[in-house]
């Protein structure tokens, strides 16, 4: 998949174009190349967020993350449903984080 150049582009324009390439790295491995399968998900997940998501290699927690974002119940992940996933991830970090530098530091 081609993009455009990225020597001009903002962060957040590289930073669409990163989440752009990195969701057709994995889809279409198998199936639909515009879709994430299960076991697709589960590579995304384990190999891109398994910092954030510690439990990707858990069976049950990827089976709950694909019910969660497969709005339409067609057993795989669409793009939108993807940047749903990172959306809602992102939130989550972002709370963490200011919340964890409102703490008073310990002396």
């Amino acid at each position: 998949m081609s993009l455009p150049n990225s020597e001009n582009a903002t962060t957040l324009e590289n930073a669409m174009q990163l989440m752009i390439q990195t969701f057709h790295k994995y889809s279409g491995n198998e199936g639909d190349k515009y879709t994430l399968s299960r076991a697709e998900l589960k590579e995304l997940l384990t190999t891109e967020l398994g910092t954030y998501l510690g439990n990707a290699q858990d069976k049950e927690a990827v089976d709950k993350v694909m019910k969660d974002l497969d709005s339409n119940n067609d057993g795989e992940v669409d793009f939108t449903e993807f940047v749903i996933l990172v959306g809602a991830l992102t939130v989550a970090c972002n709370d963490f984080f200011l919340e964890y530098n409102d703490k008073p530091e310990k002396k």
